[in-house]
This record gives C-alpha cells, sequence and structure tokens, in this order.
C-alpha cells in the first residue's frame, strides 16, 4: 500500500499527564466546538482527585483550557451534553469535594455554577423536552429538573439503581411520565409510574403486586417485570400499556433467569434454562411479547467489568431478520447465521481464499464481543446506513479462539467472507457508510490509519502523526456536514494527552449523482426471498470517489414472494421438525376449542417483519370459521400478580379466565369467601386477549379483606348454555407482633398445668407454636397456643415459647417455681398507692420486688422462700406464697423420693408444719402494720392481710385430690380480675382505669384472644373453614380458697388488637 498524508493537525493537553481518563464531545448542531474533560481517577480511592476541562473553536486545532472561568479548587467527574440541544453542557462535581453541578447554555462560553443537596449517581435526558433532567442519587433517590439543571425536585425514594425511564412517545399520555422501581409506602417493591413534577399525588401501580429488584425494563412497545415467590420465578410483560401477562415458556423450559435483547417489533430474549450454567438460550416472542419460542440454544454469555450481562446474540443493521450468534457446547464456540429472524442456522462459510479450510468442520468464527467505551466500536460492527456490510474479528477453524483473530469483512449481509487485515483492527464508518476507516487496537502504537471507499476491496494507507500513537478512542459527529474526525491518545504511560484532528474530505472528489450507484439484491446463500421479500438496494460502484448524500434512500425495491415453513415461527406448543414443519410438542394439550375469532390453530406464527404472500392451498395462518357457541369453559381463577397470599387492608386484584364462549346471558360472580359476593357487569369488568390458542375473556375485580385468615375465593360463571366453577385458596396474613406466655408463677410437683400462647394479633391457622422446656434439647411442637404439661423436678424451670407465621418468629419466656408444698394469702395496700400506679408491668416487678425485701426483713425469713405477685387491677394487690424452705436451693427429681414412702409423707407434713408456722408469722405481722415501706419520700405504703389462699399445698400429682390446677399469672399479666375482698376500702375494679392507657387500649378495637384451652390433652390440628370463627377465650381457671370462695387467677392484660384480627 502506497503510504499517503492526511490533513491533520496534533495539539497536546499540557500539564494533565497524570490523568487518566478522558471524555470528549463534539457541540451544537454543524458546530466547530469541542469539549474535553481530563481526570485523575485513583483507583484505590474510588474517586476523581483532580480534572481539567479544555475546548476547541475550530474543530480540534486548538484548545483553551477552562479551568480558571471555574471556581477554584472544582473537580469535575463528568461531562454531559443534552442530546436534543447539543449547545447544553452539565458537568458533575466529584461527590467526595463538593456536590453541584456546572451548566452552560451556551457551548461553554459562559457557566453557572449550582449547590446541590444530593450526590449524583446518574442523570437521564428526556428524549423531547431539552431542559427535563431525571437525577439518581447515591442515596437512591430520583430527583427533577425542568430548567437544566438549576433547581431539583425529589421525585421519589428508595429507587432501584438503573431502573427509572422517561415516558415513551406516543404510548404515554404526558410527557412528564416517570417509569420507577421503588418502594411504595408500605416497603414493598413496586413497579410505579407517576408525573416527575407531582409524584406523590400521581402515583400509580400499573403491576399489581410487588416485583423484584433490578426487573423492571422499559423499552419500546413493552414493559417487563419478574417475581420471584416460593415456586419458579414468574416473568411478566405489557404489550402498548395493556394489562400485564405472564410470558408463557415451553413447560420444560424451567427458566433460572430471562436477559432481554432487544424490542424492535417483537422480543429477543435470553433465557437460561434449567439444564444450563453459563450459557443461555435464544426465545423469539409473538408481537405481545406473551409467548417465546426457542430459537437456539446455548448461546454464549459474558459479563462487563461492571457485572452487566451480554449475549453473543448480533444484528444486522440494515437488514431485517439476519442475525448472528455464538454457541458454546463442550467448550467450543461456534458462530451461527439466521437469514429469517432465528428460524434456521447454519455456520459461517470462510473466505474462499482460505488456505488451510478443506474439512468440512472449517468455518469462519467471529468475536461478537460489545465494547465498553463510547470511542471503540464494538468486535462486530454493520450500519444502517450501509446496508449488508458487516466487519468484525475472528478466526477460521473449528471453533473460535483468542488468539490469532484476524479482520473480516462482507458486503452481502454475511452470505460470504473475505479477509481484510492480518490481525485485529477497529473499524469506523465514514460518509453514511460510504467509507471504512481502519485503527490499530490500542494497545499497538501506530501512526499510520487505513481507508476504504469500496466496501473494504481496496485500502489506503495514510500517515497521521509523526510519532506512533496508542490511539485511545476515535470522535466522530455523523450529523455534521465536516468531513473531519479527532483521535486522541497518548505516546507513552506518562505522557500529555494528543488530540489529532484528521480531515479526510480529500478522499472525495464531488457528490454521489446516479451514475455513481449500482442495485445490489439481498440473496441468502442464492435464495432471492429473505424474510418474505425481494429486496434489491443501492450502493455506490466501486471506484467511483464521491461523497454519499445523507439519509439517502438505500432501498430500491421490494416484493412479496410465496410463504414457506420458515417464513413462521413454530406457535407455542409447537416444535420444529427436521422436515421444517411445527408439530405439537409432547407436552403441548391443545385447547379444547378453537377460536372463531382469530382462526384455528395451525401451529405457526408469522414471524413479525415477514413479508410473504401465503397461497391459497397451504396457508399457515390460522382458518377463520363459524363460531360454535358454547357453555363457559377454561374457567380459571387467580390474583393479578398469581400470588394466593396478601394483607389485611390492603387491595387484592382478583381475575377470572375463561375461554370463547357465547356472550349470551353471561353471568359472573365472585364470593370472597368473607361473605361478600358481588356480580361483575361485563361490559365495564371484561377485557378481550387473542392470540392463536384461544379468544379470552378476563374479569378482574379488587377487594380489600380486614381480617387475617384463610379464605376460600369462588368464581361462578354461566350463560345461556352452561354454568362453571372454581375456587383458590388466599391467605390473608399479618405478621406476628408480639406473643406473650402465661404461665403459673408457682406449681406443685407433677401438677399437670396448661402453658397458654396469647398472640398479637391472632395468629393464622398456619402459625407454628415451638415450647422449649427447661433443659431439653428439642421443643414440643403444636398448631395451637397451649400445652398440657407437668414439671417433674422441684426448683425453677424455664419455659420458652417461639411462634413462627408467614416468616416471622416472635419469643416470649417465663420461669416457674415447682415445689412441693405452699402457703399464700392475699395482701393488699393502703389507698395513698393508687396515687402512684402507671399501670404497667415494670412499676409491678418493682413493687414485688420491694414488698418482697420488706416482708423478709420484718418477719426474718429468706427472700428466696417469698414470691410477691402483683395483681393487675386497681386498688393494687398482691398475692404472697410461702414457699417450702427444702426447696429454694436444690433441683430434686421425684426418683430421690418416692411418694408413696413413708419417709416422704413424714417430709411432707414436716414441711406444713413449717409453712404453718411461717404464715402465722406473716399474718400477725400484717395485722399489726408492721410491713410498711417507703415508695417515695413522704409517702409511707403499708400492706394489710385481705384474704388467706390456700391453706396449704402439698404433695404431687400422684397423690389423691391434689389434681386441681393451680394458675397464677402475674406481674406483666394481661387480663382484667374481679375479686371480693375483706377490707373496707379495698373494692377492687374489673378493668384498670383507661387513662393509665399503657396495659388497656383503646376499648373501641376489637380484642384478641387466645386459642381454646382444653382441659384435657388433644391432638392440635388445622381446619379449612369458609369463613373462619373468631376464637374465643378459655374460661378463667378458679381456685378454691380456704374460706370456701372461688377466685379467676391472675394475668396479664387483654390487650385490644390495634390492626386486624382473626375471621
Amino acid at each position: 500500500m502506497a503510504e499517503l498524508w492526511m490533513n491533520s493537525s496534533t495539539f497536546a493537553l499540557l500539564g494533565d499527564s497524570a490523568h487518566n481518563q478522558a471524555m470528549v464531545h463534539w457541540t451544537g448542531q454543524n458546530s466547530s466546538v469541542i469539549l474535553v474533560l481530563t481526570k485523575l481517577f485513583d483507583f484505590n480511592l474510588g474517586t476523581v482527585t483532580d480534572s481539567s476541562l479544555w475546548r476547541s473553536l475550530d474543530l480540534g486545532r486548538s484548545y483553551e483550557k477552562l479551568n480558571n472561568r471555574l471556581d477554584p479548587g472544582l473537580v469535575l467527574s463528568y461531562l454531559y451534553v443534552c442530546p436534543t440541544n447539543k449547545k447544553k453542557i452539565l458537568l458533575v462535581s466529584d461527590p467526595d469535594v463538593d456536590s453541584s453541578v456546572v451548566v452552560s447554555s451556551d457551548e461553554g462560553v459562559s457557566f453557572h455554577r449550582q449547590s446541590i443537596s444530593f450526590l449524583i449517581q446518574s442523570l437521564l435526558f428526556h428524549p423531547t423536552q431539552e431542559d427535563w433532567i431525571l437525577a439518581y442519587s447515591q442515596e437512591h433517590r430520583l430527583y427533577f429538573s425542568r430548567n437544566f439543571g438549576k433547581t431539583w425536585k425529589l421525585v421519589h425514594e428508595s429507587v432501584s439503581s438503573g431502573r427509572f425511564y422517561w415516558s415513551v412517545t406516543g404510548l404515554d399520555e404526558d410527557y412528564s411520565l416517570v417509569h420507577l422501581e421503588a418502594q411504595d409506602p408500605s416497603g414493598l417493591l413496586r413497579y410505579i409510574t407517576c408525573l416527575a413534577g407531582s409524584c406523590a399525588d400521581s402515583r400509580r401501580f400499573p403491576f399489581p403486586g410487588r416485583v423484584d429488584a433490578g426487573s423492571l425494563v422499559v423499552q419500546d412497545d413493552y414493559v417487563f417485570v419478574q417475581v420471584t415467590t416460593v415456586g419458579p420465578t414468574k416473568y411478566f410483560v405489557s404489550y402498548r400499556r395493556q394489562p400485564f401477562q405472564n410470558i408463557q415458556l415451553p413447560k420444560y423450559c424451567l427458566p433460572k433467569d430471562m436477559h432481554i435483547i432487544s424490542t424492535d417489533g417483537q422480543v429477543l430474549a435470553g433465557v437460561q434454562q434449567w439444564n444450563e450454567n453459563e450459557t443461555y438460550s435464544l426465545y423469539i416472542s409473538d408481537r405481545h411479547g406473551n409467548y417465546l419460542s426457542p430459537a437456539l440454544t446455548y448461546v454464549r454469555t459474558s459479563r462487563s467489568l461492571a457485572g452487566v450481562l451480554s449475549m453473543d446474540v448480533y444484528k444486522v443493521n440494515g437488514i431485517s431478520g439476519v442475525l448472528l450468534a455464538n454457541t458454546m457446547e463442550g467448550g467450543h464456540v461456534r458462530t451461527f447465521i439466521s437469514f429469517n429472524q432465528g428460524q434456521t442456522w447454519r455456520l459461517l462459510t470462510p473466505p474462499a481464499s482460505e488456505p488451510h479450510c478443506s474439512w468440512a468442520s472449517c468455518s469462519l468464527h467471529l468475536h461478537l464481543r460489545m465494547s465498553e467505551s463510547p470511542y471503540s466500536p464494538d468486535s462486530i460492527t454493520s450500519s444502517a446506513s450501509a446496508p449488508g456490510l458487516v466487519i468484525a474479528t475472528g478466526t477460521v477453524g473449528p471453533e473460535l479462539t483468542n488468539h490469532n483473530s484476524r479482520t473480516f469483512l462482507s458486503s452481502d449481509a454475511g452470505n460470504t467472507w473475505t479477509q481484510i487485515f492480518d490481525g485485529e483492527r477497529r473499524v469506523w464508518f465514514l460518509d453514511e457508510g460510504g467509507a471504512l476507516l481502519a485503527i490499530p487496537q490500542a494497545s499497538v502504537p501506530s501512526s499510520h490509519l487505513w481507508v476504504s471507499i469500496d466496501e473494504g476491496r481496496s485500502w489506503l494507507q495514510f500517515r497521521f502523526s509523526v510519532l506512533p500513537l496508542f490511539v485511545d478512542g476515535v470522535l466522530m459527529e455523523q450529523d455534521t456536514h465536516h468531513h473531519i474526525i479527532t483521535i486522541f491518545g497518548h505516546l507513552g504511560h506518562h505522557s500529555d494527552w494528543q488530540l489529532i484532528k484528521v480531515d479526510y474530505s480529500s478522499l472525495f472528489s464531488k457528490r454521489c449523482v446516479s451514475a455513481d450507484y449500482q442495485p445490489w439484491t439481498l440473496l441468502n446463500q442464492r435464495e432471492p426471498c429473505v424474510m418474505g421479500r425481494r429486496q434489491t438496494f443501492r450502493k455506490r460502484r466501486p471506484g467511483s470517489r464521491c461523497m454519499l448524500g445523507v439519509h439517502e434512500l438505500k432501498l430500491l425495491s421490494s416484493e412479496s414472494c410465496t410463504c414457506t415453513p420458515y417464513d413462521f415461527e413454530c406457535e407455542y406448543g409447537y416444535e420444529r421438525q427436521a422436515d421444517g414443519r411445527c408439530s405439537p410438542a409432547f407436552w403441548y394439550r391443545a385447547p379444547g376449542t378453537t377460536n372463531c375469532t382469530s382462526g384455528q390453530p395451525t401451529g405457526y406464527r408469522r414471524v413479525v417483519t415477514n413479508g410473504c404472500q401465503e397461497s391459497v392451498s397451504d396457508p399457515f395462518s390460522p382458518r377463520i370459521h363459524q363460531c360454535n357457541s358454547g357453555g363457559p369453559s377454561g374457567l380459571r381463577l387467580s390474583t393479578a400478580n398469581n400470588d394466593l397470599t396478601a394483607r389485611p387492608h390492603t387491595n387484592v386484584t382478583f381475575l377470572i379466565h375463561t375461554h370463547e364462549m357465547d356472550p349470551s346471558g353471561l353471568d359472573v360472580h365472585l364470593d370472597f369467601g368473607d361473605g361478600v359476593c358481588v356480580s361483575l357487569p361485563v361490559p365495564s369488568h371484561t377485557h378481550t386477549y387473542t392470540h392463536s390458542h384461544a379468544h379470552t375473556y378476563t374479569h378482574s375485580h379488587a377487594h380489600t379483606y380486614t381480617h387475617s385468615g384463610i379464605y376460600r375465593v369462588s368464581a361462578h360463571v354461566r350463560n345461556n348454555l352452561g354454568t362453571a366453577t372454581t375456587h383458590l385458596f388466599l391467605h390473608v396474613i399479618c405478621p406476628v407482633e408480639q406473643v406473650i406466655l402465661s404461665a403459673a408463677p408457682v406449681l406443685l410437683l407433677g401438677q399437670q398445668t396448661n402453658l397458654t400462647a396469647r398472640v398479637l394479633p391472632a395468629p393464622p391457622k398456619t402459625a407454628v407454636f415451638y415450647w422449649w422446656i427447661d433443659n431439653h434439647t428439642e421443643p414440643v411442637v403444636t398448631l395451637e397456643g397451649w400445652l398440657l404439661t407437668s414439671f417433674q423436678r422441684v426448683g425453677g424451670v424455664h419455659v420458652s415459647l417461639q411462634v413462627a407465621s408467614e416468616g416471622v418468629v416472635r419469643q416470649d419466656s417465663s420461669t416457674i417455681r415447682v415445689t412441693e408444698a405452699f402457703r399464700s394469702m392475699l395482701v393488699a395496700f393502703s389507698p395513698n398507692l393508687e396515687d402512684h400506679n402507671p399501670a404497667i408491668p415494670e412499676w409491678r416487678e418493682d413493687l414485688a420486688r420491694v414488698v418482697t425485701a420488706t416482708i423478709s426483713q420484718v418477719i426474718g425469713l429468706p427472700p428466696d422462700q417469698l414470691l410477691v405477685c402483683v395483681l393487675v387491677g386497681s386498688p393494687t394487690a398482691a398475692e404472697v406464697f410461702l414457699l417450702s424452705p427444702g426447696d429454694t436451693h436444690s433441683s430434686r427429681t421425684p426418683a430421690s423420693h418416692t411418694p408413696t414412702s413413708h419417709t416422704h409423707f413424714s417430709q411432707l407434713g414436716s414441711i406444713d408444719q413449717e409453712l404453718e408456722k411461717m404464715s402465722e408469722v406473716l399474718v400477725h405481722a400484717l395485722q399489726k402494720n408492721w410491713v410498711q415501706f417507703l415508695l417515695r419520700p413522704e409517702v409511707k405504703i403499708t400492706a394489710q392481710l385481705t384474704h388467706l389462699g390456700l391453706a396449704s399445698q402439698v404433695g404431687s400429682g400422684h397423690l389423691p385430690g391434689i389434681s386441681a390446677l393451680l394458675l397464677f399469672m402475674c406481674v406483666a399479666a394481661v387480663g382484667a380480675v374481679t375479686f371480693l375482698m375483706g377490707v373496707p376500702w379495698l373494692q377492687v375494679q374489673s378493668e384498670e382505669p383507661q387513662q393509665k392507657g399503657a396495659d388497656v387500649m383503646d376499648a373501641g378495637r376489637q380484642s384478641i384472644s387466645s386459642s381454646n384451652v382444653p382441659t384435657q390433652s388433644s391432638s392440635p390440628r388445622i381446619s379449612f373453614n369458609h369463613a373462619s370463627p373468631r376464637r374465643l377465650l378459655p374460661p378463667p381457671t378458679l381456685l378454691k380458697t380456704a374460706h370456701g370462695t372461688t377466685r379467676p387467677a391472675c394475668g396479664k392484660t387483654h390487650h385490644h388488637l390495634p390492626n386486624c384480627t382473626n375471621v
């Protein structure tokens, strides 16, 4: 090749040799202004520590440093040019130094700095409104500016990174509409739309229910979300803002992940099937995106430095339906091409001049990598302005390798290939595709570039620099009339940035006229019909050195061909056979009725962009036929988000799906299982979705449940020809907020007792109770909130209760004193105590501790032989227990003494005598008003005897006559208690005053009760009722006193439910 000089000039950005990153932008329309931001990014600190802003007014011949026009010490991290008005520039400061934006509306002539209250992570400009910007902060907040960054307003908090989108013209009614993935007020991650300037007042939820983090995609006509539950992940799509539909994949695809590739008229998606780990399968949808059919399996994937997934799939620009993809099987990567949107694939034909490719397995394989730099092309490139021209790097052989890569070119959309460089080159399109520019890779310094004006048949080598340059990128502006590019790079690792202006206008001598063009017909291996059409394009004649016009017509003619099976995709449930025909898959069950609106299904679905003409004798599209009316069929009931759980006081949208039926006399009823049944008016609640399988009517209705429980929801549909009914069971759940364990403070050895649980709010029937008794390593598990048990050793026994419901676990604990005998009595206090009683559990605990210490000091009894239980209620009273002296320092089991032995009866008699003496001493002290203590300075409280408890409790559960259950629930008690007392001033109320509201809440709210507590052991079970009855309180346990009267056991306060109850 002859070496030529190209008109160029070099400018060095002196003083910026330490800067390791650069951003280069053209500004304006047909403007001569170029802006360059260089910066020093510290990879250890993860921040920008220095920056410089440069500006050129002469297309890059010279540059001026603008740092002196900005505030001193300002460090800039990003440079943005408004896409709809390139005269407007916005720069973002580094957040570690300063939080501000710098804006210019005159291509950098003047700047205005504006401090902001948040740290910008990314910006999104509006596609049509030049002053509207969305800014995403490092605090996961989204902000909106309507004046190009001068002022900002909060749009929404807790927004997912990269999951916010402007409105789409032609689909969204308001230009200011924003699509975003964010947490709603309840904390659930939702798909939300709202107006940017008034999001709180205009917020909508197009998808009912939560979505997975990072799943929202708004692209062209489609919106995608995914929802992961206990079962497989579900994927949903909305076409042109219609209601979301569940994306249907083949039954045994069992997807692990989905990646959207393109949405140009239909959805191309990568689906990772159950048997794939490092690869994905390529799927293609119908126009609505509802049904995906497989096109190619085991497609290779890779991830960028930022972790973004990329599939080795490439759509050739300018030619409809041409796809290239790399598959990886057994570690071998091979490149395939399709000319019919993925219906058939074949290996690439190697160049005809390839000397070492005579065997059958030899073919051309291409790298399909996407560049992460905006200044470098992808490893494969094509242009809509140059139809059929494809340039890529790759290797020839049985598989793709990463060494000895060469550069190849195809001028016929991938049918045939030629090698243009022995090694890798980066190639750009110039002059609307009329010329090609090639430069070596950035790792190889070069002072030359190569240009071709005949689609790569010949190349001219030009010198653009005196010294070899490591080229970091090329800046070109296709929308300008200047034939100028800017090459930027560096001479060495620590050299200043070099910017080289290159004028390539000398390549052309004139503007192209008709005589400079020739027709070119698109072929697929000599087959003239591609995507159902014969297409002829216009190309420049080889050797003609003329400039192409901007946006000139490329397609000369397009004629329809007769349809073949490969002009159609296999419909959902059908698979392509070896002869090209589509047959039902083994798992597919065709609907029992055909659709009289969309036709009899044939198993074929026309490729969306295919333009073939069907013959009358062999139609592939569904056949239209006379409708056969019938009764309702295919009835199915679901929630809008396919979730069978809900929260009280939130809307649940139910969908009733039916196949085609006679609408005459159509009547739809929906019974929500809570006593509410509605009839759905068909005109206002019916939506129709049509596909090739059935004509489906979908009725929807929203309902709110006020109570937790399991509800049987029923749908009844009938017309003049029949009826149909279906059901689902909906779990309305409330997370467990509090668990209260009720247990007697003192129990006799071996005595059976009921441990009861009180759960707030009332638990659903699926709650599980775990009872951890003493030192046992395994819990006792029940499905009801009670446990009948006994304790076989003397001393303190620790009981813990855990309640698990809907993924939430709550716990409460209690210690029970187990003894062989005890004595109890009831004491009251002087009236002045009521002025200091706040009616909270903590106060009762402290009062019990003071009373214990006072009695111990007055009568000389060790504190561990006393137990004081301060009762709930007013006036204040307490139960005093005198414990067996032999139980306080040991933990003995019945094995150490047989209950029927004479020795044991003697011991019990001795204990009873000692308890009697202790009781007489305490009674005497109380009668003499010796039990006194100071509650506060000058506030003396006196305890007085009110009622004797049991005369004596001795023995164990083995003794006859001692089988009554003793249930005292003290201190943090739940329950109001009524007592009949003998002291004149003592009149106990049934519940505490409401003004001491820590124990008793709003009386207007529904009260919560525990499960029924049986008197005999039984097996707990779960029952599913149509409408669950309200659970009732168990009757209070009555204790026999020495005087023959009865009294209920002291308990914890009955709190009222603040939010939801069980039905």
